[in-house]
């Protein structure tokens, strides 16, 4: 249950990512990983389980549950392979093996479920009827595609722990190492059936310790997923704090430009239906990126009257406190009905002192700050 409320919490939260960017291939392959792991998870509890069987026929729920879940692993290794650098040439060849060694696997379980006699099809691990091919055949094959999709997940976990940061970096250590746990438990599956073909039910110990690691290999998958969801949560949220500051630091600025020019507000607020207003909700990363753009253009064309108020200063490189006075003047100037036609071609006003965009952001935050001390 733990495991189904953290992929389903997951799997919201990256399907608003999604929303607001449906063309991103890797969010995508994320998000279907997700939710099928979380469905999986769900068709393998025994009452789901027996509820479809009912429904459809018997062994059709034991099916369904490694359909969905294999498929989910399989979304899962696409998942890493889209995010690899370089990827588009290794996506399209793990895309082709990948998904044709999870076709190939699927048909062969609904293959041996159908082969198997009617009577013997809710079978589990604890059956007297191992023996039987089809029934052995089911839980080999099955437990060897397991083994090869958690070591390929493992494998990438720790290959993408080279570029990223510490704490995510610890995060995918700890998914890798449960995620290798789980191959183990699915090899000692393996041995138990080979175990049981001519000892039915025998080696009951073994199987109580394997589900035992189990649940702790799943434990420290867990555990990872949090950690690395938690310190990108952590991450996301200063961000947001922060461009959300300076998105609000630049309001004095940019009310007075816009009120000026308002032909240079780019966007209007999104509208229309809420799945379309969702889509087109706007981070604060993006509303700052705007409101700079908007700033900057406003000051290109406020430029020419800036020249005409302040014809000796440096537009470029004066002080915040002095441009904004020259702004404030400039906007006067502007708003008389007889200001003069602005014939003079634009200037560099508040060159910020590197190229990033924090730095230009730094530039007209000091300005608008001293234009709301001017007004206030």
């Amino acid at each position: 249950m733990p495991l189904i409320i953290l992929l389903g919490i997951g799997a919201l939260w990256k399907g608003i990512d999604l929303a607001h960017a449906p063309h991103d291939r890797a969010l995508r392959l994320l998000v279907i990983c997700l939710l099928t792991l979380m469905t999986g998870e769900i068709l393998s509890f025994p009452k789901v389980n027996s509820t479809i069987d009912e429904a459809t026929a018997v062994g059709v729920g034991k099916v369904a549950f490694n359909g969905v879940y294999m498929f989910g692993l399989c979304a899962l290794i696409l998942f890493f392979a889209s995010c690899a650098r370089g990827a588009s040439a290794e996506y399209r060849r793990h895309q082709l093996i990948d998904s044709g060694l999870f076709a190939c696997v699927l048909i062969a379980l609904t293959l041996t479920m159908i082969a198997t006699p009617a009577a013997m099809r809710g079978h589990s691990l604890s059956t007297p009827d191992m023996a039987k091919p089809t029934i052995a055949s089911f839980y080999l094959v099955g437990n060897a595609y397991f083994i090869y999709a958690y070591l390929a997940s493992g494998l990438w976990a720790l290959r993408f722990t080279r570029r990223a940061s510490r704490h995510v970096g610890l995060g995918l250590r700890m998914m890798a190492l449960g995620l290798i746990g789980l191959m183990v438990t699915s090899v000692n599956r393996m041995i138990l059936v080979v175990l049981r073909i001519n000892a039915p039910g025998s080696h009951e110990a073994f199987n109580t310790v394997n589900w035992s690691l189990s649940n702790w290999a799943m434990g420290i998958v867990l555990s990872g997923i949090c950690y690395s969801a938690g310190v990108h949560l952590i991450t996301r949220w200063k961000s947001v704090v922060r461009h959300r500051r300076m998105y609000h630091e630049l309001t004095s600025l940019w009310t007075a430009l816009a009120t000026a020019y308002p032909e240079f507000v780019l966007l209007p607020a999104p509208t229309g239906s809420p799945w379309h207003r969702l889509r087109r909700r706007h981070t604060y990363e993006q509303r700052l990126y705007r409101r700079l753009i908007e700033c900057r253009d406003g000051l290109v064309r406020l430029s020419p009257y800036l020249t005409r108020v302040a014809p000796d200063a440096d537009l470029a490189l004066g002080p915040a406190d002095q441009l904004a006075q020259h702004i404030a003047e400039a906007l006067r100037l502007k708003a008389t009905p007889h200001s003069p036609d602005t014939e003079l071609p634009a200037a560099r006003i508040a060159s910020p002192v590197g190229n990033s965009l924090d730095a230009d952001a730094r530039e007209l935050i000091a300005i608008s700050e001293a234009l709301r001390e001017r007004t206030s």
